[in-house]
């Protein structure tokens, strides 16, 4: 009776191989488990961090490129003018691609007067501590 309670015990902890040999259970422990599941949030954690990091790059990227366009309109407006543009400050509105940005354009005197050098700075609409751009060129009479 022994011999029989001594051989359900094993086979509730080994299973049987096909030799009739006794084969200790596989699996994985508790610890390992765990240190699986560590590694993998770790790597998760990073991926997500990276995808974070590459959508706020091409929003500056999509910043970027609409701050180029505005300024270039407002360039392209001020090369195509009849007269000389005024000295002074002029803050224009600037709607590109559904995004609204401040235009500031500065114009300043040069030695010669026949040309004005003019400052464009594109900045977010409502920062006035943050320029996306600035472009600066020289504009003559003729």
């Amino acid at each position: 009776m022994n011999l029989v309670a001594l051989n359900t015990s094993r086979s509730a902890h080994s299973r049987r191989s096909g030799g009739g040999g006794l084969r200790p259970l596989s699996g994985f422990t508790l610890v390992e488990i765990l240190v699986a599941l560590a590694i993998v949030a770790v790597t998760l954690a990073a991926g997500v961090r990276a995808s974070g990091s590459l959508t706020q790059l091409a929003q500056r990227q999509q910043d970027q490129l609409l701050a180029q366009l505005c300024a270039e309109n407002e360039l392209t407006a001020v090369r195509l003018s009849t007269t000389l543009p005024g000295v002074g400050t002029n803050r224009q509105t600037c709607l590109q691609a559904g995004v609204s940005m401040a235009v500031w354009r500065e114009v300043l005197p040069t030695p010669n007067p026949n040309f004005r050098r003019v400052d464009i700075r594109v900045r977010p609409d409502g920062a006035q501590d943050i320029t996306l751009l600035f472009i600066s060129t020289v504009v003559g009479r003729f």
